[in-house]
């Protein structure tokens, strides 16, 4: 079973909740409560980085492009932004562990590191970037 799904929104942090409606069509048939949970927190931590970080400084009217693939054994998620370069793998060593993180901000790449079983960000065609993220949900 593959089931594929794609959305677009606007770069606005209230389409949110649209993000995640949109995301639900996948949890059918249900996974665990537990597991679910991870892949909302992995889309909604995402989506909010997207928004307030890639899209910085950028009209409200740029889109934001999301896909997400369930498989019998995993749950991709793709969104493709704009913006400047990042380089995700240096941002992870340099960000304290959770623990050590004060305050309710600067949690959101630790967790999607700790939660995704793969997270990468990498420049894409016509000067955009995907953040790649995968999790798998049986053994």
């Amino acid at each position: 079973m593959i089931h594929k799904i794609n959305f677009q929104v606007k770069t606005d942090l209230t389409a949110s909740s649209q993000v995640m409606e949109w995301f639900k069509q996948l949890n059918e048939p249900p996974l665990d409560k537990v597991v679910w949970w991870q892949y909302q927190t992995l889309l909604q931590e995402a989506f909010i980085n997207i928004v307030e970080h890639a899209h910085k400084g950028l009209p409200q009217e740029t889109p934001v492009e999301l896909e997400a693939t369930r498989s019998n054994e995993f749950i991709e998620i793709l969104i493709w932004s704009y913006g400047l370069a990042f380089d995700l793998e240096q941002k992870l060593q340099e960000t304290p562990e959770i623990e050590e993180i004060e305050g309710e901000r600067g949690r959101g790449l630790k967790i999607m590191s700790l939660l995704a079983d793969e997270l990468s960000y990498k420049r894409v065609e016509g000067d955009r970037y995907c953040l790649y993220i995968k999790k798998y949900y049986t053994n």
